[in-house]
């Protein structure tokens, strides 16, 4: 880049002015990535990528489309830092989304539909809204020739909502050399406001995630008739497991992570949280309390398919059934001992897919560069650690001894149920969410 103007450590105080014209861009720049239809595993992410690059090369940086297989593309852009020697920062985000079924939407999901405030899609929220922000803030370094104070690699990735088979786990065995030198990332996962009353909000920074452990069950027995007593009936067994697994309760279990959002939101209420007494510590925080909190302070496992039988008078020998398990980080052996002890006679288990659990600490530069550029642009912020109750790219990255957080730096407003709208109908992001979303970006870039 030309005219190269070097941040050092400190940050421009016209930082926001600066990034006046990525502000104006990204809501387009979401808009037409919307319209993209990259549902996974229906359609590919090839011609939303070969934009992305275009986007990228556009303001003067050198991108690499990479294909896994045809149409399974990926974008990779790395921005030279003023340090060379110091650890680069991944900032990544996922091009594919989940499908879409057009006749249960107020607006069609893959036209960009601005309406109240709002920009309509499905990817609206994942993720294409950070594939914007992301791709506004390199755009504005690019263009301005600014110099952040560290290495930025930027990746466009396939295949996420696939398990990143055709991306982020592509490239880690692959091309490696595009993450060399680089220590840190941020990703999905955090960094989303959730109300603490009508002017407070909390901004759950992750840096861990739970495992998953999804398992087979099978069952097998006697087979028979379907007239005759049978103490052996393989149906009958799957269905004590399922029932089993699905109306049991997990102990309650608090890794850092957790133990550190529970404290700080509860803080902000007004209430002690006390490790000792969970249950009671919810129950004090309320609807919203449970709603934040629930699903990360324990283990968690669901019956979700189940398949027996070819004739309703034949007793089969075999019944299978399905279980989605979740793990917090330092319980895989405890989860599946648990589950084993639910499992009756003639029941075994196997995995259909494992994946570790992970944390990291909540200290160091990043994460006082994430706290200070929210607080920055939402004086009414707070910040806390957190665990993502699922998995994302992160967890390939972290493979490499990178350590991965999620922040997409996105304020909503108070209404909206934005969890919910995670692979559900009407997704949709706030404009406003957009704009504050570059601006924090921008902020971090020049100050990790």
């Amino acid at each position: 880049m030309t005219n190269a103007k070097s941040t050092g450590d400190t940050l421009p105080d016209e930082i926001s002015p600066g990034l006046a014209t990525a502000q104006d861009e990204v809501v387009d720049l979401c808009r037409t990535l919307i319209r993209f239809d990259t549902s996974n595993p229906t359609r590919n992410e090839l011609k939303a990528a070969q934009w992305v690059r275009e986007q990228l090369e556009e303001v003067g940086l050198s991108p690499e489309l990479i294909e896994s297989e045809p149409g399974r593309a990926s974008v990779v852009c790395r921005v030279p830092g003023v340090d060379r020697e110091r650890g680069g920062l991944l900032l990544h985000a996922h091009l594919d989304v989940v499908p879409a079924e057009p006749s249960d939407w107020t607006h069609p999901p893959f036209e960009g539909v601005i309406e109240d405030g709002y920009l309509w899609g499905r990817g609206a929220i994942d993720m294409k809204d950070t594939v914007a922000v992301f791709l506004a803030v390199a755009r504005h370094l690019g263009r301005t020739g600014m110099v952040p104070p560290r290495d930025l690699v930027f990746l466009f990735v396939a295949d996420e909502e696939g398990g990143g088979v055709h991306g982020s786990k592509y490239l880690v065995k692959h091309r490696p050399d595009f993450f060399d030198g680089v220590t840190e990332a941020i990703g999905e996962g955090g960094g989303f406001s959730f109300p603490i009353d009508d002017n407070r909000r909390l901004y759950p920074i992750e840096n861990a995630q739970r495992g998953q452990a999804w398992l087979r069950l099978t069952a097998t027995g006697r087979a028979g008739h379907g007239s005759s007593p049978n103490s052996e009936n393989a149906v009958t067994r799957i269905a004590d497991a399922i029932s089993a697994i699905g109306h049991h309760e997990f102990a309650y279990h608090l890794v850092d992570s957790v133990r550190g959002l529970a404290t700080e939101y509860a803080r902000l209420r007004g209430i002690e949280f006390d490790s000792d007494d969970v249950a009671g510590s919810l129950d004090r925080l309320g609807p919203d309390g449970h709603e934040l909190l629930d699903i990360i302070v324990r283990n968690s496992a669901n019956p979700t398919m189940t398949e027996a039988g070819y004739q309703i008078n034949v007793i089969p020998g075999r019944a299978t059934a399905a279980i989605d398990g979740r793990f917090l980080p330092g319980q895989e052996e405890a989860f599946l001992e648990e589950i084993d002890s639910l499992l009756p006679e003639g029941v075994t288990r196997e995995f259909v897919h494992r994946d570790f659990a992970m944390e990291t600490p909540f200290e160091g530069r990043l994460v006082d560069a994430m706290q200070a550029a929210i607080l920055a642009e939402d004086e009414h912020g707070s910040t806390a650690s957190y665990c993502n109750p699922g998995g994302t790219d992160a967890k390939a990255f972290s493979t490499l001894g990178i350590r991965c957080f999620g922040f997409k730096a996105l304020k909503l407003p108070h209404d909206l149920e934005y969890v919910r709208l995670f692979h559900g109908v009407d997704e949709r992001v706030p404009l406003e969410g957009l704009l504050f979303g570059v601006r924090v970006i921008g902020r971090l870039v020049l100050t990790a």
